[in-house]
Parts: structure tokens; sequence; C-alpha cells
């Protein structure tokens, strides 16, 4: 059968036709289908082969250059006559061996950052619930073929193509596909084919649904036709292959910064190569050529932060990896940069900061227990599985799981009353309505919010009669449910009609179907508050993160709530949503900060918290689950979704998502976001530095007269002093005072908070230091200072600035306060330290790296001076370190 006749075909026509039945798939079968048909998704762009991302490593300019350098080193000893020996190829070899790394290298952390998003790619992957051997399951969206049944609801994204077997009031919003935005009411009914044998249009397709669109009210079953390149929407995947990986605002400026340096070190370098030659005044020996272009190269091989960026996008991956562990799925990089800010955290209640482990603890019946037990259990979705264990939504479960322990299990229940129709729950009438056909006839369930049920009820069920409802007796309901409602009770009511005949398609609205109600009892039920939230309240505030609660509750329940958890200390900080409505706003904005608790709020009242907070300049978060809550996410700095009760919409929407939907895991997220920025900080600190230390000491050594370190060297100290400590500092331990201070300011930018200051005179501390340890070489290897060219000085240079720069990852542990004060020890920096210290002694004492490196064996006594005077760069920062502070605390 074609797949565009499926919607001209009956629902057991489709089913027949693709082998299945309502029950779904077996599980054997489906596998089978797996193997034949492949996985659900749509082909995606070609990853880039490891040999064309080599090739792109040495497209940098830096590299390029590195390269000319290597050419011309090998070129000229052939034209220079003589034997010629490997010993003259040295700086070519090392060149040639140094950029080849520098590729692997690259190649090998690209790949590793794109397994960290994959990984992530797994983690957020979308689910499905399914039928299969007639159980409902749920499955990876990846796994689905043709004949699945799928069981969907409000806020499902559409997971394949599928003709629709049963639906309740569904509407589905198909605008990826046709375009048009207002969702379109769905159908199970077969479509006749017009006379005229055009084809009908994807959009009015009624009986069908599509890939890439999403249900956003009701609920139904359908038959899985088609999956991925299979389906419409993989007929136009082309165009979605065309996303861009996305960088954060800081890799951006990174990028940008390092650009800029590129060019400006060129110039530099220009200018140095045409005022070298000038000095020399030698015009026509090819050697002054070579040597003036190689100090060229060693400055912009000094200068150029190459391995910046990348070094940081390493670290927001390994960061990234470290929160999904920790329950936080970030589904943007820039996320990470913008949690280390967050100032507001607006949070649902449900679930969120209580256990969603609803359990009815009281009820008042109007007369009879048993008809309330069974209104509540028959107007509600959840069910019990084969272990007497409730599945579905957790308010109902609990509903079911009080009229089990009735007596009245929700399977038997059914039997007696099948449902026949239903009006689903919704956000903005807070009722939902099943119809049911009973020996007596047609009856129908609704539950809701008590005022809003209440406000529908002529009558009263007294246990024998219904009696008229009176306002005496509205009060004394309306008083049991604010009795309920102080204990912090969430309370739903019930009613039931009853019907002479089963109501007309046309009927099934709230206006006729939710009204002339006869109420028959409350449920009070607690969701507990989760035991770690009230103490990840309280690090908020001393983080300086301002907690607001946002709820669906009655006032009363979100007050206790919230005056528990220590969210607000006076019920005035709490406000309704019918207040809200009240309030214009401009003037909310100017008064949202005297309310910490939101109660009865619809989704577009989460939007206006949002917009209201950031009106004023503030960094703010906003958890949602609902369909409706989308938008509010969206707006906000932070959309935080929810992966246990969170519909596939907020998910798709959010910048991170909860895997264990626990408020104590935004604030462990924020945590960590201030950690890796604040690592973040430290590598670029150290790596500037120890950049900005070579171009000092290449600069002064050119105007000076004499070579101090050779692009080979610098080359060496970049690939391995450098690179695996900044590496390591992306590892470090948050400071024992970071959840202590206030949110950083997100408009800050790289060199905030004095870090400009510290790269130079750092840098230059370490220039000095280096210079020292020349003078100190030359002065022992030829008993009196003489600035020329030594042997031993560079050597001693070499191994100090070596040295320096790695003892100078030590110091970067901490910021202001004295490391000397860690607790916690990095072993993956000591790591990095020890190795590159074995590395660097080796090039200056194994004879074939000595040689290729034009290094001396310098003594015990120069080795040990040189150690000295790099350590010294320790207590130099710890000096300052303390001067700081002492001057902060005299302030």
């Amino acid at each position: 059968m074609e797949a565009k006749t499926y919607h001209l075909q009956s629902s057991q026509e489709v089913l027949e036709g693709l082998g299945s039945s309502r029950g779904g798939l077996t599980g054997g079968e489906a596998a089978r289908r797996l193997g034949e048909y492949g996985h659900n998704k749509l082909t995606e762009t070609a990853k880039t082969p490891a040999w064309k991302r080599f090739l792109g490593q040495l497209k940098d300019p830096m590299i390029i250059i590195l390269i000319a350098a290597a050419v011309v080193s090998a070129v000229i000893p052939l034209f220079e006559g003589g034997s010629v020996g490997l010993s003259d190829f040295a700086d070519t070899i090392i060149i040639a061996v140094v950029v080849l790394l520098n590729a692997v290298m690259g190649v090998a952390q690209e790949s590793k950052a794109e397994q960290a998003i994959d990984a992530l790619k797994k983690m957020t992957a979308a689910h499905s619930k399914v039928l299969r051997d007639g159980q409902p399951a749920t499955v990876p969206s990846e796994e689905l073929v043709p004949g699945d049944v799928i069981l969907l609801e409000a806020g499902d994204a559409v997971p394949a193509d599928a003709r629709i077997l049963e639906c309740a009031s569904m509407k589905c919003e198909e605008s990826a596909m046709t375009g048009e935005s207002v969702p379109v009411d769905k159908s199970a009914e077969a479509l006749q084919a017009p006379a005229d044998g055009r084809e009908i249009s994807l959009g009015d397709r009624r009986n069908m649904l599509y890939m890439g669109s999403t249900i956003v009210y009701g609920r139904g079953t359908a038959v899985v036709t088609g999956t991925g390149m299979h389906t419409e929407m993989g007929k136009i995947a082309g165009a979605l292959n065309a996303a861009k990986d996305e960088k954060t605002p800081l890799q951006e400026k990174l990028t940008q910064l390092s650009r800029y340096l590129t060019w400006l070190v060129l110039g530099i370098c220009v200018i140095v190569f045409v005022a070298s030659l000038l000095r020399a005044g030698e015009f026509t020996n090819p050697k002054t050529y070579v040597d003036t272009f190689i100090v060229a190269v060693s400055l912009a091989v000094a200068a150029i932060p190459e391995g910046l960026a990348t070094v940081v996008t390493i670290v927001l991956s390994m960061g990234v990896t470290k929160m999904s562990k920790q329950g936080a799925v970030i589904r943007k990089l820039s996320a990470v940069e913008t949690l280390g800010c967050t100032q507001i955290i607006c949070s649902d209640k449900t679930g969120t900061l209580t256990q969603n482990k609803m359990t009815v603890v009281e009820t008042r019946e109007a007369g009879n227990g048993q008809l309330l037990a069974t209104a509540m259990a028959l107007c509600s979705d959840a069910e019990l599985d084969d272990k007497g264990e409730t599945v579905g939504e957790p308010t109902e479960c609990a509903l079911v799981a009080y009229a089990n322990q009735c007596g009245l299990p929700k399977h038997d229940l059914k039997e007696q009353q099948p449902r026949i129709g239903e009006l689903p729950f919704d956000s903005d009438r807070k009722l939902m309505t099943t119809v049911h056909r009973t020996a007596e006839g047609i009856l129908q369930y609704t539950k809701g919010a008590p005022d809003c049920l209440l406000a529908r009820c002529s009558a009263y069920f007294d246990g024998e009669n219904e009696v008229p409802m009176t306002d005496a007796l509205r009060e004394q309901i309306l008083a049991a449910n604010k009795g309920l409602a102080d204990k912090a009770l969430r309370v739903l009511a019930a009613a039931y009609r009853r019907h002479a005949a089963e109501p007309a398609q046309e009927d099934y609205t709230s206006e006729k179907l939710e009204q002339s109600l006869v109420f028959c009892g409350l449920t009070g039920m607690i969701d507990p508050v989760r035991p770690e939230v009230k103490a990840a309240i309280d690090q908020c505030r001393s983080a300086g993160i301002r907690p607001v609660m946002i709820t669906g509750d009655h006032r009363d329940t979100a007050v206790a709530i919230g005056m528990e958890l220590g969210i607000i200390t006076d019920p005035s900080q709490a406000i309704t949503g019918a207040e809200l409505n009240e309030i214009s706003d401009e003037d909310f904005a100017q008064r949202v900060t005297e309310f910490s608790v939101y109660a009865r709020v619809q989704p577009e009242h989460k939007v206006r918290i949002v917009k209201a907070w950031k009106a004023r300049g503030m960094v703010t978060a906003m958890t949602g689950d609902g369909v409706n809550d989308a938008p509010s996410i969206k707006i906000a700095d932070i959309g935080v979704g929810m992966g246990i009760t969170g519909t596939d919409v907020t998910k798709n929407v959010a910048d991170m998502i909860l895997s264990d939907d626990n408020f104590a895991t935004i604030v462990k997220a924020a945590e960590e976001g201030r950690r890796i920025y604040d690592n973040i900080r430290r590598t670029i600190r150290f790596l500037l530095s120890s950049n900005l230390s070579e171009v000092i000491s290449i600069l002064i050594a050119t105007l000076l007269g004499f070579t101090i370190l050779k692009p080979t060297h610098l080359l060496w100290i970049n690939l391995i002093t450098d690179a695996f400590p900044a590496l390591a500092l992306g590892m470090e331990a948050g400071e024992g005072d970071i959840m202590q201070r206030p949110p950083r300011d997100r408009k800050e930018g790289i060199f905030a908070g004095g870090l400009g200051v510290d790269v130079v005179w750092q840098g230059f501390v370490i220039a000095l230091l280096t210079l020292a340890a020349y003078l100190l070489g030359d002065y022992m290897e030829r008993g009196h200072f003489a600035l020329e060219n030594s042997a031993d000085g560079m050597t001693m240079a070499f191994l100090t600035m070596s040295l320096t720069e790695m003892f100078h990852a030590f110091n970067m542990r901490r910021e202001r306060g004295s490391v000397f004060g860690l607790r916690k020890q990095n072993w993956y920096l000591f790591g990095a330290m020890a190795f590159s210290l074995i590395a660097t002694t080796a090039v200056i004492y194994i004879p074939a790296l000595k040689q290729a490196f034009q290094f001396e064996s310098i003594s015990g006594t120069e080795y040990l001076l040189a150690v000295g005077l790099a350590f010294l760069i320790i207590p130099i920062v710890e000096l300052v370190k303390l001067l700081r502070r002492m001057a902060s605390r005299s302030k």
C-alpha cells in the first residue's frame, strides 16, 4: 500500500496492510522490522573524516608560518655548500614533529568534544510510548518501526508519520510541515477521495500525523506508517542538515581575540624582521635573512595563543559531561556561561521542590466514599500495572491508588463502566471530564480545582439523594477545602452528572458538559518536600540567587510550602494569578521583587514573571514541563525542562534538562557553571601570561642583541609546558566560597576582575626570571657578563621559563586566596607538572634531543639555580595576593 493512500483507508484496513493490530507489534517482530527498515532518524550530515580534519589543522596562519620556517631552515644548508649532516636539519625536523603533534592533538581534542556532544545527544534522545505485545512500553523514538502503535497526549512530539486509530479532542500543531500556525483538529475517520481525482493536501489529512508536528491538546493512538527518511519530513531532510555548530559567546570572543592577536603579531614580526635586517647591515648573505626570519617566527610563536580557544572548548565539554552525570543535561553550551550569572530561579513546586509522590491522606465525602473514589479513579488516565503499581501522572496515580485502597481497582471499574468519551484537562478551565456507559445509563464524572468545579455544581449528593446546592452548602464546602489546604494539602473536587443518552460529538465542550453537576466530595493529598531542597534554597540565598516558587495550587497550600522551605517569611510575599491579572506589566516590573510565591497561576503568568525579572536586568532561570510552559522557558535566560514529567515540546526549547526533575540539581548546575567559568578564567590567565612572558623575553633579547630562545624551544614550551597544565586547570574543583559570592555580571568582559592586569604583571615577572636565568648561565659559562649568544644561558633560560610556567600553573588554582589553603588536590595538575618536568629535563640531558635543540648539558649547580629561579614565581604571586587581601580588608 502506498503511503499516500493511508488517509483514505479505514483504521482496520491500515492495520491489516501494515501487518499490525490495535495491540501493537510483538517485541520480536519489532526487532525484525528495525533490521529491515532501519532506525527512525533522518540522514545526518556526514562527519568530516579524520584526514580532512588533520589538513584543516594545517590551515591556521600560525602553522603556515611554521611550515615556511621549516622549509627555509631545510633549504639554506643546501645552498651554503660543504658537507650536510642530519644536525643541519634539526630545526626542520623539530618544527615538522611539533606541527604534526599539534595537528594530531587538535584532531584528538575535536574528536573528544564531538564525542561529548554525541553522548549528550543520546542522553536527550526522544522516547515514545508504544504498545508492544499488547502492553504499554517506552522505547527510544529511533527504534520505532512501521506497524508500531504509539500512544500520544498533549505535549508529545509526533515521532514518525502515523495514521490515527482513535483520538479524543486531539489537536495537532503542524506548522513545520504545512506552515499553518493554528492547531488542526484530528479525527480517526477515513477520508473520501475527491471526485476529480486530485490528492488531498497534507494539511487536510485530518486522520494523519507527521513527524515534526506536536500534539497540543487531547490524546489518542496511532499506527506508524513511515519512519526516518520515508516520512514526509524525510523528503525535506536536506534542508535540515544545514545547522551549524553552536559556539558560546565566550568562545566567539576568544576566537576573535586570537584572530586579532595573530594579525597584530604578524605586523610586529614584519617590523622586527625589517629592523633586524637594517641593524645587521648585510643584505647579500642569505644566512642574515634566515636568522632574522627565525627571530620574527620566534616572536610569532611566542605571542599567538593558538591553543586557547581549543582548550576552552575542551574545558566546557568536560564540565558539561560532569553536569550530565549530576542530573543536569546541557543542550546548549551557552547555558554553561549563563548558569554562573543566574540571579533568579523560578521553579515549579510539584515534582521539583517536592517528591512528586502524591498520596491521598484526607477526604471530605459528600455522603458516599465509594462514589468519590470511583469518580476520581475513572476520571483519570493513570492505570494499575500487573504489579499493582500506579502508572501515569502523579496526581492521578494518587487517586487511582486511593480507589484501590478502597477496594475499587481501576481495571474492575473500567470493565463495569467503560469510557466512551472525554474532555481532557487543560490549565485554563482546571477541569477534566470523562463519560462512561453503566448498567444504569450514561454517567459523567468531572474532577478538578474545587473552586472551579463548585461554580458549575447545581446539586449536592448527601449519600442518598441529590439535593439543590445552596449558598450555605457552598460555604461549607469552601471551608472544608480551606481546612485541607491550610494543611498544605492539594485538594481536588469531584462531581457527576447523569445523561439520558450518549452525548453527541459536538456536545463535548466545557459549556455543554461541565454544567449542572452534582458535587460528591473532596480529596486532600500531599506531595512531600524533597529532603535536599531546603539546603539547596539556603545555598541559593548565600550565593545571591533568589528562589521563586510557582504553582497551580491554592494560595494557602503554596504559602505553607513556601514558608516551610524558607522561600518566603510572610504570607504577603505570595500572590495569586487572579491578583496578578489586576496589575499592569509596568507596575509588576516595579513590584516583582515583593513576591516569591505565585499560586493559581496559568502559563501566561509565567511569561509575565520572566519578563518582569528580565526588565530589571536579572538573569532568570525558569522551569517547566507542560506544553503551555514552552513560551516562558524559551524567553528565560535559562530554560529548564523536566526530564521525567516534561513534554517533548518543553524539552526541545529548553537550554537544560533535569534528568531527576529536582530543584537541588538546578542549584548544583549553577555551582558547576561558576566552577567551569572560574576554570576557564584560570586557563586564560595562565596561557596569556605565559605567552606574554615569551614575547617580552624575545623582544628584550632581540633589542640587546642575543638569542634567548629559538622557535623550536618556544614550540616545545607551548606544546608540553603549557597545554597539559592548562587542561588540568580545567578540572580544578570549585573554591570553598564559590557559592558565598554574588552571581557574576553577564556583561563583564574576558579581562574583568583584574584578569588583564594579572596577565601583564605576571607575564613581566616570568620574563624577568627567564632573562635572569640567561644572564646567570652566560656568566657561569664565560666567567663574566656579556650580552652575547650563550649555549648555557639559552639552556638555563629554556629550563627556567618551562619550570616557571609549570609552577605558575600551581598559582592559578586560586585567584585571590593562597594556594596553600586548599584542602582538595588537583592530581591531574600534579601529573601534568611532573610530566612537564621530566620531558623538559630529558630535552636538556638526552644527547640526541640536546643536540637537536642545540642545548648544553648544564651542571647540577646551574640546573638547581634555574629551578630555584622558576620556583620564585610562587612566593612572588602569593605575596601579591596577600597584599591585595590586606588592602581589601582595610577598605
